[in-house]
């Protein structure tokens, strides 16, 4: 059969083009679910509410950089110590080597090591301030924390400014051993020599969680020291000292609740609030007349 002659009924016609799909963002990118309520809660919405459930008023992980702008006066932060990089000098190798944890905490943040600290104004006050980044290495002070919060406490000094930290820390960097450890010692000194030398107040500001050797330093030793409400504020963790003491804890042990009602914390602060209070608290303290 010749080709002109061949019948041409079971040949498939070419597909007609199909419409071009348009691609949908993941489930995962346009929301989250809440850890307390179990609520879906769209991250837009969550972004206008400085990451608080909506609700039920459950404090959500916060970035550095947008904690302290909810903070300190629209464009008076100047940032300070930015340039500072950690080293391995013990060349500490676990699971991972100690460097290739780092350039990995710096590709995911953004930033050289776990602060943010700088100038800013609040209500109109100078203020030294500075945040912990959990999101690098869950907020651990190594050398380069405890340089820069030492730098802060210092420029406050010599300043005459008032001084805030806010915490959100797993506590010393264990991959830098006595390093970190160390540093414990170097920011209240430097802290003791604000108050002393100086004459200036610092405020702490504790969030989840505030653990290990930041709780054990200056985290605590605020003249003033507020808390997120549910906050997670200890050394060791729960499990921890039970296994040590050998008894059960009391309900809501390490909880900033717990906590300021065994007098260890002078108020919880809803995070929208903290502006706020901070500015009350800084014109009492600068000019109590």
């Amino acid at each position: 059969m010749s080709e002109a002659t061949r019948p041409r009924w079971f040949e498939q016609a070419p597909p007609e083009p199909r419409p071009r799909e348009r691609k949908e963002a993941p489930v995962t990118q346009l929301w989250v679910r809440c850890p307390a309520c179990r609520a879906v809660l769209y991250k837009d919405q969550l972004a206008e509410s400085a990451q608080v459930c909506p609700k039920c008023q459950h404090h959500l992980p916060i970035s550095a950089r947008a904690r302290l702008e909810l903070i300190v006066d629209p464009g008076s932060f100047q940032r300070h110590d930015a340039g500072i990089a950690p080293m391995d000098p013990l060349e500490f190798n676990d699971s991972q080597p100690y460097a290739e944890r780092l350039v990995a905490a710096q590709k995911k943040t953004g930033e050289r090591d776990g602060w943010l600290g700088g100038s800013a104004k609040i209500d109109g006050i100078d203020v030294q301030i500075g945040s912990f980044n959990f999101a690098f290495m869950g907020g651990s002070m190594g050398s380069v924390v405890g340089e820069c919060i030492t730098r802060l406490f210092e420029r406050a000094a010599r300043l005459r400014q008032p001084a805030i930290v806010i915490s959100a820390s797993g506590g010393a960097r264990m991959q830098e051993g006595v390093l970190s450890l160390m540093q414990m010692a170097r920011t209240c000194a430097a802290l003791a020599r604000l108050r002393d030398g100086a004459g200036m107040p610092y405020i702490s500001v504790l969030t989840n969680p505030t653990t290990g050797g930041v709780a054990a330093s200056f985290a605590m030793l605020g003249d003033l020291i507020y808390a997120e409400p549910n906050a997670l504020i200890g050394f060791a963790g729960p499990r921890v000292i039970e296994q040590t003491i050998g008894e059960a804890l009391p309900a809501g042990f390490q909880t900033s609740e717990y906590l300021l009602e065994n007098g260890m914390l002078d108020d919880i602060v809803h995070r929208t609030h903290l502006r706020e209070a901070l500015g009350r608290a800084l014109h009492l303290l600068m000019d109590p007349a």
